[in-house]
């Protein structure tokens, strides 16, 4: 096959991206602005998906089994590093804490990592004994999707909202298809390996933060907050095998008062609304291609909580297979 711009192969006619979340955002950007035409159909607009409530911590933070991950965050870390200098791209360096209920030595990266500084004295939360300061890319989910919408849209991208049944239907209708639905795929494709994990967010009026923190090793719960200007996330929970998307007010109160214990400005601050995701968890992010009735269908899914800090990196991976 002979290579396109920025060598992506040359596909004929159209190419369908199924799912407008980050993962299939990013995806869609990389072959549109290499010159082809993408159209993207998807259960909900990008605003109305589960990266809305993504905390978008985009540094090495996350832990991970996948051999992969590396080479995705290093790249993703320099495009995100360049986004950060648009403030319209809603990406920007921050200065926050690493915190670890495990004692001991911190992770091999942590002391090459930008800004680092072991914290001391009040900057240390009760209880844990691991904590350090670090500079990193740092995500509002809310302006970065609507940058990439608008981003896609500019490189001639369009999005309909219009839902995939199956992918027969897909490949009747595009040559190459990729398959970016998160949850959904376990349904599309049968994938007994995929997972929906609940988590929960709950948004503060802002009482004064400019950092973050995050606590590196939680597992179905941890603490955690993000400073995005007049308003805080907090965060965060992970339930296994959940759909629910309705807001737990056991879970608002506990993750209020989690994040209150390490950082006491948050304590009675006002609520503004609480968010519920499902992210795709898989044993390995799925990357692989078939054909089906004579299209090459991509399959792109299955991040679990990485999803935007390996979107770039993964995407690169999924558009190098077509």
């Amino acid at each position: 096959m002979a290579l396109g711009p920025a060598g992506v192969g040359r596909m004929a006619d159209r190419i369908l991206v199924i799912g407008s979340g980050v993962i299939g955002l990013t995806t869609a950007i990389l072959l549109a602005e290499a010159g082809h035409p993408v159209r993207i159909r998807t259960a909900e607009l990008p605003m109305n998906t589960t990266s809305v409530v993504a905390g978008a911590l985009l540094g090495p933070v996350m832990e991970s089994t996948d051999e992969r991950a590396r080479e995705w965050v290093q790249y993703g870390g320099q495009i995100f590093g360049g986004l950060a200098a648009d403030p319209a791209t809603g990406v920007r360096m921050q200065r926050g804490r690493l915190l670890s209920r495990r004692p001991g030595e911190l992770p091999g990266w942590a002391s090459a990592a930008l800004g680092f500084e072991e914290c001391a004295g009040g900057d240390r939360p009760n209880g844990f004994p691991t904590a350090f300061w670090v500079t990193a890319p740092v995500a509002d989910m809310r302006r970065y999707l609507r940058y990439l919408t608008d981003r896609f849209g500019g490189a001639g991208g369009q999005i309909e909202v219009d839902p995939v049944a199956s992918l027969g239907e897909a490949a009747a209708e595009a040559r190459l298809v990729f398959n970016c639905t998160g949850v959904d795929a376990a349904a599309l494709t049968s994938d007994d390996d995929l997972e929906s994990v609940r988590g929960q967010h709950v948004v503060v009026r802002n009482p004064g933060l400019t950092d973050f923190a995050y606590e590196v090793h939680g597992q179905q719960s941890w603490v955690g907050y993000f400073a995005h200007g007049d308003r805080v996330v907090l965060c965060g929970v992970a339930v296994p095998g959940s759909r629910d998307r309705e807001p737990d007010p056991a879970t608002t109160a506990a993750i209020l008062a989690r994040d209150a214990a390490i950082e006491p400005r948050l304590t009675g601050a006002r609520v503004l609304g609480v968010e519920v995701g499902l992210r795709p968890r898989r044993s390995r992010v799925r990357i692989e291609a078939e054909d089906i009735d004579g299209s090459r269908i991509v399959h792109h899914y299955g991040h679990g909580g990485n999803g935007v800090a390996w979107s770039w990196g993964s995407a690169r991976d999924a558009v190098g297979l077509a």
